[in-house]
């Protein structure tokens, strides 16, 4: 549904025009035969001008009460005011309230002219102007701006009002979510993309019927509400939509074929009898959403249907998680807990790693290990990924505050690396905080491939010559070979916890171990040994030259008040 105006010419009224000689006698019996008659246009030698009933009154009062008598026998041209505010039909109105706001207060509030190339000239009160503005505001808050269609607000709140009319058990929601959509944009490239998206909605709109709701909920995931039907409805419905993406997606001369899965719930499954219409809408999808990702999980390019009768499975919790994480964003459910990294060969820790935790009234504790995948797959990890690097900028602050400076270790996502501008966002929040780079590093992930190298290593180069530390996390897992410790420029590198587990009782362990250390130094880079548990482990790191160890031995994650309190006495214990 589009904002009901977007520009001037939808505004206001056509306006009576006059003539600059018509007397004023006959002007003032027009606005005393209309009281509802704002302005009139006077047209002055090809000019137009307006003239408000305001002005009007104003001039045939005066100052001192003789203004009829004095104005008479005047014509219009001569009761106009000294300027008159015109602006063009087709300007938006953004632009016409910015234009508005210029003019001096005396006369920001008098009713405007706009004057089309064609047809009568239009009288605009301002009060118009930023109403009309106020509903594209509320349009852009509630749809989005690419497909067109409702957002995940939009969605509840048309969806809420939707329900409220209707039965609870003749309702039904649609979770469609395009298969391995991530694949189109890395490698045809993000226009590529979004002509998909878009045209996949306009196909979907054409699949379902006026009564029902269609929204984007984020990235490439939409959802479908349903009133007033039964099951077979709704299936004949999810067939449809199945049966469009058959035809395949054309851009730029190529056909991407594209498959997606969805996820039916009906509200007769949820026995909400009784229930307001928003806690009705939160579990209906929630719990299309869970039977999307079990047909996921069962093959995709299907429909997964949830038996009611069964004990909730583990894709109703990643179902919820979904739906939870974005209000951890605003409800202050994210916290970060710091774990030190100590230096081996004095014991001293002067740097922690920023580790994510997440508490949820619904969900209770959940661990990165299952919502950090979600957040990538919906793009939430962005917002997600900007929130760790504030708050470690300013816990980093606030250590250095204390004289107690910690160097701050950050996680992140490829996705992130692969946006292009995390040199910004990391920048800024240093300068946010006052934090000197030397005090921050970032360690990304090659539990995922890096899939643009070059622009990797670019933004990477850019950090580390500005003083911010790089590590390459996990190593040892995955895509991990030396290769790419020449391709990557780094500052470190970190042994995943795999490579530590034997390295005191196997002797192959300690071998490969040895060989990395040695390749590490050779390049320059500074070793961290993770997941230390035992002493013997540190022992053996300690005569194979690792520079910094990180376990359970040291310390586990803690939050910034107990790390202060607790570190220095672990601190001796594991250095002694």
């Amino acid at each position: 549904m589009k904002p009901s105006t977007s520009t001037l010419g939808d505004l206001g009224f056509e306006a009576m025009v006059l003539q600059g000689e018509t007397s004023s006698g006959e002007i003032e019996a027009l606005f005393r035969a209309d009281r509802a008659l704002r302005a009139v246009v006077v047209n002055v030698r090809g000019t137009l001008n307006l003239l408000t009933r305001d002005h009007l009154d104003h001039q045939m009062t005066g100052r001192l009460g003789y203004g009829r008598a004095l104005n008479a026998r005047v014509t219009a041209e001569a009761l106009l005011p000294c300027t008159t505010f015109s602006l063009p039909p087709s300007l938006d109105l953004r632009a016409a309230a910015a234009a508005l706001l210029d003019r001096p207060e005396e006369g920001r509030y008098q009713d405007l002219l706009v004057v089309p190339g064609s047809g009568a000239p239009r009288v605009v009160p301002v009060w118009q102007v930023f109403e009309g503005l106020s509903d594209v505001f509320r349009h852009a808050a509630l749809h989005d701006p690419l497909t067109g269609l409702a957002n995940r607000l939009g969605l509840e709140e048309s969806g809420q009002a939707l329900l409220g009319g209707s039965g609870a058990t003749r309702t039904a929601a649609l979770y469609v979510d395009l298969d391995d959509f991530k694949v189109v944009n890395n490698t045809f490239g993000h226009r590529a993309g979004d002509s998909v998206l878009t045209t996949f909605a306009t196909r979907l709109v054409a699949c379902t019927r006026p009564v029902d709701r269609v929204a984007r909920l984020g990235g490439d995931e939409f959802a479908v509400l349903l009133t007033d039907v039964d099951e077979s409805i709704a299936l004949t419905l999810a067939d449809r939509i199945l049966h469009v993406l058959n035809e395949p997606f054309a851009h730029d001369g190529h056909l991407l074929r594209i498959s997606a899965t969805l996820g039916l719930a009906m509200g007769s499954d949820l026995g909400s009898a009784g229930q307001d219409a928003g806690r009705h809408l939160e579990d209906l999808l929630r719990q299309a959403d869970a039977a999307m990702l079990q047909a996921k999980h069962e093959g995709k390019r299907r429909l997964g249907r949830i038996d009611p009768a069964l004990p909730a499975s583990r894709f109703a919790r990643q179902a919820l998680i979904r739906r939870r994480l974005p209000q951890a964003l605003g409800n202050e459910g994210f916290s970060l807990h710091y774990q030190p990294l100590m230096d081996i060969r004095t014991g001293q820790s002067l740097a922690v790693e920023a580790l994510l935790r997440w508490k949820d009234p619904e969900l209770g504790a959940v661990s990165p290990d299952e919502f950090i995948h979600i957040a990538e797959h919906t793009g939430l990890i962005h917002a997600v990924g900007l929130w760790v690097i504030d708050e470690a900028c300013a816990q980093a602050r606030r250590w250095q505050d204390a004289g107690t400076p910690r160097a701050v270790s950050v996680n992140i996502s490829p996705l992130q690396l692969a946006a292009g501008n995390l040199a910004t966002d990391l920048h800024a929040a240093l300068q946010r905080h006052s934090v000197p780079a030397s005090l921050l590093n970032i360690e990304i992930t090659e539990s995922t491939a890096i899939v643009d190298l070059p622009a990797a290593a670019a933004q990477l180069r850019t950090l580390i010559n500005s003083g911010i530390g790089v590590s390459l996390d996990d190593y040892g897992t995955a895509y991990s070979s030396l290769a790419l410790l020449r391709e990557l420029p780094l500052t470190g590198l970190k042994l995943d916890k795999s490579f530590i587990d034997a390295v005191d009782t196997d002797p192959t362990s300690r071998i490969l171990v040895a060989g990395v250390m040695a390749s590490a130094r050779a390049l320059g880079l500074r070793t961290t040994a993770e997941g230390v548990e035992r002493e013997t482990q540190l022992a053996v790191l300690r005569e194979l030259g690792c520079g910094t160890a990180q376990g359970y031995l040291i310390a586990r994650p803690l939050p910034p008040a107990e790390l202060a309190h607790s570190w220095p006495a672990q601190n001796t214990a594991a250095g002694s």
